[in-house]
């Protein structure tokens, strides 16, 4: 296992946004708008911690090749695969297929910058899904995947945030962050000092 993500493990999205806040990391590292639909929705223990696992999604109209295998099958064990769909589109670019096979590489989770279907899939799997929203349609005739394993941008309104390959996804029942491999080393002490700050407070 990746140590830091051992480390990690140990901390909240909030601990994470607070101590990159610190650091002046624009909102905090936070996803706004991806919230968790599975295992439950916005609710109960279900933490990721993990590096991602770039899927890039664009219009069938971009020039862009589309890419010439099925990303699903080559996610490494401990991932977070995160799926970027930076243009709005009522479809859905992730499923519960994708899941089950997610699972099966031994991913912790996927984040989905975009919408998804099958939700009652996902919970029977206790997968953890986050994502923008839900829809029913394919993304067949809207749009392709054209890129793995490169930098996307979020979608969010107000947010110009870049998630890299193995920049680490951190999601619980309070939403999703991103936090940059190369800020690791700075992060974990500012949130070890902040944790033991508010423990003292409760005392």
């Amino acid at each position: 296992m990746d140590p830091n993500v051992k480390l990690l493990r140990g901390f909240s999205t909030c601990d994470v946004s607070d101590a990159l806040c610190k650091l002046k990391f624009p909102h905090g590292g936070v996803l706004s708008g991806l919230t968790m639909w599975s295992p439950d929705r916005q609710s109960g223990n279900t933490t990721i911690v993990g590096p991602a696992y770039t899927v890039q999604y664009v219009p069938l109209s971009d020039a862009a090749p589309k890419h010439p295998t099925h990303y699903i099958g080559s996610i490494p064990p401990g991932a977070v695969v995160f799926v970027s769909c930076p243009t709005p589109t009522p479809v859905a670019v992730y499923g519960g297929m994708m899941s089950t096979r997610a699972q099966a590489s031994q991913a912790v989770g996927s984040v989905i910058d975009g919408r998804f279907r099958d939700l009652k899939e996902h919970r029977n799997l206790g997968y953890p899904v986050f994502a923008r929203d839900i829809s029913t349609a394919p993304p067949y005739g809207e749009v392709k995947v054209s890129a793995v394993q490169v930098p996307v941008r979020v979608q969010s309104l107000g947010q110009d945030v870049e998630v890299s390959p193995g920049d680490y996804i951190i999601g619980d029942a309070d939403g999703a962050v991103v936090l940059r491999k190369e800020l690791v080393n700075e992060v974990l002490p500012l949130m070890r000092q902040q944790v033991e700050a508010d423990n003292l407070g409760k005392e």
